[in-house]
């Protein structure tokens, strides 16, 4: 594999599923409930509307504790949106003074995520991961976009810290990938993250030839996981194109890589025009 192959991986994505927000529980009646409107709108995207409403719930002593993992956890969206340390300061500040002892089963894992999510946004990718890991199976309380959203964020932190270590390390980080992505796929073959990340794994530990295959099956059962088969697609169809076909050339090759990517590239059309619907 070449030294710099699996560093790509997160260039060639979409980030359509890995920077998405995780999901927050619902609240009660939220007109009337500025923690469960801060939830609301956090999982709308509207963070500067949720932050309003996150601030307003911490000055109601019989919510504080929730609203400071409501808050943490818009803040670090913010960040995302800003690259503002202060912001990210903050976020920090906010879910480090949450007592997890007073939260209910769903806060707790929504408050694991949030800090999950601090280490990522501050590049401590390997920590981030460990942290991610055990709350991937509890993720599905809070619904099935919540948990897919997980198995995204902790391939990428493995995925990041993978780049970050000798080529002689990656091969079993991207195995760990495999592993868990391999699981998900025997419970649900529409789930998207697996379908993205067998392939983008396989790649990443050199298994260029073994990517192709799981490529074709990805592409094929991404119409089942319904109104994100066009988002998968597209992602897959990035991975190909910059990555799997130039590296799969170089292989077929080792020099004269024109012909083979042409080659290689019409296969790749011939196969989606064949398949498309």
């Amino acid at each position: 594999m070449a030294e710099h192959c699996c560093a790509t991986i997160q260039n060639v994505r979409g980030f359509s599923a890995l920077l998405g927000a995780l999901v927050l529980a619902q609240g009660g009646l939220l007109a009337q409930d500025p923690l469960g409107e801060a939830r609301r709108l956090y999982n709308a995207a509207s963070y500067e509307e949720a932050e309003r409403a996150a601030r307003a719930a911490i000055a109601v002593p019989a919510v504080e504790n929730s609203a400071r993992v409501v808050l943490g956890r818009i803040l670090l969206e913010r960040f995302r949106q800003s690259a503002s340390d202060v912001q990210l300061s903050e976020a920090r500040e906010h879910l480090r003074s949450v007592n997890p002892a007073a939260l209910e089963h769903r806060e707790r894992i929504e408050l694991m995520l949030g800090l999950a999510e601090g280490l990522y946004l501050e590049d401590r990718f390997a920590a981030a991961a460990e942290m991610f890991e055990p709350v991937i199976t509890p993720s599905s309380t809070l619904g099935a976009a919540a948990h897919e959203h997980v198995l995204d964020w902790w391939a990428g932190a493995l995925d990041h810290f993978a780049a970050s270590r000798p080529a002689s390390e990656r091969t079993q980080i991207y195995q760990r990938i495999t592993s868990r992505m391999s699981e998900e796929l025997e419970r649900n073959p529409a789930c998207t993250p697996a379908n993205y990340w067998m392939v983008a794994a396989a790649r990443g530990a050199g298994d260029v030839e073994g990517a192709w295959s799981k490529l074709i099956a990805a592409w094929l059962r991404a119409p089942f996981t319904s109104d994100r088969g066009a988002a998968l697609r597209a992602d897959l169809d990035r991975l190909v194109v910059q990555a799997l076909i130039p590296e799969r050339a170089l292989k077929m090759t080792g020099r004269d890589l024109g012909p083979a990517t042409a080659a290689l590239t019409a296969d790749w059309e011939s196969f989606k025009a064949a398949w498309a619907r």
